[in-house]
């Protein structure tokens, strides 16, 4: 079913200093910049919900300091951070962040689970503009809140940062592929009732190449047990979710869901955590597993042995 590859575990400074377990909390003092990104979210966040100053375009500045924020956090805690690490890497997971969120806009297509409310109309050139920008926080601010939890022992999967756990066999992978293609194709031709493969596609189709060519993934760690990941993933992505809905349950563009059957329930359509429905939140789960896939995916395909996180 599987083969496995022995693995030389090396420890760098690095390692070391992460592996050490915090004596407090914030070991370190927050750090200029998690201050400014602090300031910048607060500033964003009135004028996003008082409609003063440029409300309408405060999605970007509201995230991208909360993300320098939390970096300054994980600075705080452990004295290092994916901006402190490499300022390279931490503006490349904004540049990767984009396509990644517009595969979901076209996943979203034949099911359309979520529509935007806009304050004026916007043309598709300015649309695209300004919604690319705003994509470009998804994939850092999930990963750095991904490094704070990591950071605490319990939530630290086991398998370091460099080590890529066991492997999956071709026939394996062969299936899983297989069944992330039907995750696709399902959703096209029975929307209102597939409509939840498309948070799970991408872990199938990606994952498993990913594993084969040796790069972290979702299959190493559960091959070799290691069931921290896919608690400390979840949670992840589950926390950024209720920052994601809170900040936009005032906005205005904002999001709003059309779920199948659970709008349409009257028995369900209370159980509301801001604009979305209560149950929506379970999608968040394997969302973090899929941003991770297409991270290790888009390293693989750049042929970048680094790795600038540390989980």
């Amino acid at each position: 079913m599987l083969t496995s590859t022995p693995q030389t575990k090396t420890t760098g400074p690095l390692e070391e200093r992460n592996a050490a377990k915090p004596a407090r909390l914030f070991s370190y003092p927050l750090p200029l910049h998690g201050w400014l990104g602090l300031a910048l979210n607060l500033l964003a966040w009135a004028s996003s919900w008082l409609r003063i100053g440029p409300w309408s375009f405060t999605f970007f500045p509201l995230w991208f300091g909360f993300i320098l924020f939390l970096d300054g956090l994980n600075y705080a805690r452990k004295g290092n951070s994916p901006l402190s690490r490499s300022k390279a890497y931490f503006a490349a997971l904004f540049l990767a962040s984009a396509p990644f969120w517009w595969v979901f806009e076209a996943l979203n297509i034949p099911v359309q689970n979520w529509h935007y409310r806009m304050d004026r109309y916007y043309s598709p050139l300015a649309f695209f503009v300004i919604a690319t920008i705003d994509f470009s926080t998804v994939l850092p601010a999930v990963m750095e809140i991904a490094e704070f939890w990591t950071s605490f022992a319990p939530l630290r999967p086991r398998l370091g940062p460099h080590e890529a756990g066991p492997r999956l066999s071709r026939p394996w992978a062969a299936v899983l592929i297989g069944i992330g293609v039907l995750c696709v194709v399902l959703p096209c031709f029975f929307p209102r009732y597939a409509f939840p493969l498309v948070w799970l596609c991408l872990v199938f189709l990606l994952d498993p190449i990913n594993n084969l060519a040796g790069r972290k993934s979702a299959a190493g760690h559960l091959l070799a047990r290691d069931w921290r990941f896919f608690v400390v993933l979840p949670l992840s992505a589950l926390t950024c979710g209720f920052f994601w809905e809170m900040w936009n349950s005032l906005a205005m563009p904002k999001w709003i869901y059309t779920i199948p059957f659970i709008n349409q329930s009257p028995a369900l359509l209370p159980a509301h955590l801001f604009e979305m429905p209560l149950i929506g939140y379970t999608g968040y789960l394997p969302f973090a597993l899929e941003l991770f896939a297409m991270y290790q995916f888009v390293l693989l395909i750049a042929r970048s042995r680094k790795d600038n996180l540390t989980f």
